[in-house]
């Protein structure tokens, strides 16, 4: 993928995430602001949204940090074990084992130990959407680009969530969560577009369109 469309990524990233948090802000701390919105207060409600915007955007440099992370990680683990199944089966473990220690590490600190049947919704959240968005990056490529899109929607986004998950506050947690995984969903599926983008791009500048153009003409 060539820088244009690596900055344009990460743009478009950026204000997803700013909004995706500007909105489910307001959502899950409603508690926190619905006195602006009872009393009118626009000023309060415009500074009260920038914000949020800014916090999402925060956010949303985690979620692409752990994107081009895994990234990284997925090209040396082909390299390692020599065989996309077995580096498959690699992450299927660790994905059970990145869930596991969600449950048991959260229920066995005593800061951090909450409602057992919220921890196993927030989960369940999670591996329902990364079924989902598995099962579409599977049928925008290949069956083996399902288990590394799990993977990252499972794994990568809990260990994106951990600033928040030492803390109790419910607001934050479906907060953070949600705008990572819009931020994160997003990536995945235009990922494919934008290095088809930067390669129609190379092809143009090396003068390939028209080479293939004469091919045809001389036909």
């Amino acid at each position: 993928m060539n820088s244009r469309n690596i900055v344009r990524l990460f743009v478009t990233t950026l204000i997803l995430g700013g909004l995706t948090g500007g909105i489910v802000g307001y959502l899950a701390r409603w508690n926190e602001f619905a006195h602006l919105f009872t009393s009118a207060d626009v000023k309060g409600i415009l500074t009260s949204f920038i914000w949020l915007v800014g916090v999402g955007f925060i956010f949303s440099v985690i979620s692409q940090a752990g994107f081009f992370a895994y990234l990284t990680v997925h090209r040396f683990g082909l390299g390692l074990f020599k065989s996309v199944s077995l580096w498959n089966s690699v992450q299927v473990v660790l994905m059970v084992f990145v869930l596991f220690d969600f449950i048991y590490l959260r229920h066995s600190n005593a800061e951090t130990k909450g409602s057992l049947l919220t921890d196993l919704t927030l989960v369940s959240l999670i591996v329902i959407i990364a079924f989902i968005v598995a099962y579409l990056k599977m049928k925008q490529t290949n069956k083996s680009a399902f288990i590394p899109a799990l993977f990252f929607m499972t794994g990568i986004t809990i260990i994106e969530w951990v600033p928040v998950l030492r803390t109790n506050d419910q607001g934050w947690l479906y907060f953070m969560l949600i705008t990572l995984l819009v931020c994160n969903t997003y990536q995945l599926l235009i990922l494919n577009s934008m290095i088809e983008a930067s390669q129609k791009e190379l092809a143009a500048k090396k003068g390939l369109p028209r080479a293939e153009t004469s091919e045809q003409s001389g036909k």
